[in-house]
């Protein structure tokens, strides 16, 4: 009996399926693999804290372990003290509300940094006189941490949302306002020229040859920067503000809850950890490209 033969076209079909199919199974195997180390990793950390707490070695009511204050979430009303009258995200998860306010401005400060000092890196690379006359005093402001500008956020904007996201606009915008003008600078003269000589003007050299180069520094810093401006909308949260994550953290110093203060750094360690998570993937999309160098 002769065995038959499968079509090109069908052999074509099922390659390509699996073709398609095969990017999608290494994302998940990878995505599987880097949680069961980071599940391994916390782990092996609060087992530690745990035994330690079981024998007796750390103070309990300073230090108390993991399953103590990851129980003190069933008292969700205080994560809104003192400011109870505040609309909730979540119905019953009131901790929602908290992560939500937090991101929100987080985000949106990230947001306006970014494009603020985008535009302003590329203005100061192009005009030159406006780089000189403007560039001295970006590089004296940018080594202010952004935690000594939280009391002229409060004069300015007063204590809310305004506050906590200019100081994390402000802890971003010098940073990476020198950064685009140093990339900018970097970038190969001859695809500039290039383009020139092809008839480009100045706007399409900036669009399709300046912006396409810089972008992967800009995103390593703004991922660099991003654990920087995360701390210091947290720190304006507890000054300034009465929602978020940070608000946690001070309405447990407030109430002496050693419980309720930790819980809320858990928190703030989770979400963040999600945030830059968030941001690696959308690095990878985005600059697609690149390749992470394997040693």
């Amino acid at each position: 009996m002769i065995p038959t033969q499968a079509s090109p076209k069908s052999s074509q079909v099922v390659t390509d399926k699996q073709r398609r199919l095969k990017p999608r199974q290494v994302w998940l195997k990878t995505a599987v693999i880097n949680v069961g180390w980071w599940l391994l990793s916390v782990g092996l950390f609060i087992g530690f804290w745990e035994l330690m707490a079981a024998l007796g070695q750390v103070n309990t009511l300073i230090l108390p372990p993991p399953h103590q204050f990851l129980a003190e979430i069933a008292n969700q009303e205080q994560f809104l003290m003192p400011q109870i009258d505040v609309e909730r995200t979540g119905a019953n998860f009131v901790a929602l509300t908290a992560i939500a306010a937090t991101l929100k401005r987080v985000l949106s400060g990230l947001f306006l940094g970014f494009i603020a000092a985008l535009t302003f890196g590329s203005l100061a690379a192009y005009f030159k006189i406006f780089g000189k006359l403007t560039l001295p005093v970006v590089t004296l402001l940018a080594p202010i941490a952004p935690v000594a500008w939280i009391p002229l956020a409060i004069l300015a904007f007063g204590i809310g949302d305004s506050a906590a996201i200019f100081v994390v606009f402000i802890g971003i915008f010098f940073i990476l306002s020198l950064a685009t003008v140093n990339s900018i600078n970097k970038v190969d003269q001859m695809y500039i020229n290039t383009a020139r000589v092809l008839g480009a003007s100045r706007f399409q050299v900036m669009r399709h040859i300046i912006i396409p180069a810089i972008i992967p520094d800009l995103f390593v810093i703004l991922r660099m920067n991003l654990f920087g401006a995360w701390m210091a909308v947290l720190a304006a949260e507890m000054v300034g503000v009465n929602t978020g994550l940070g608000a946690i953290v001070m309405v447990g110093r407030q109430m002496f809850n050693a419980k309720l203060m930790f819980l809320g750094m858990a928190m703030i360690g989770i979400v963040g950890y999600l945030l830059d998570a968030g941001f690696a993937q959308i690095q990878k999309r985005v600059l697609w490209w690149k390749s992470n160098a394997q040693i």
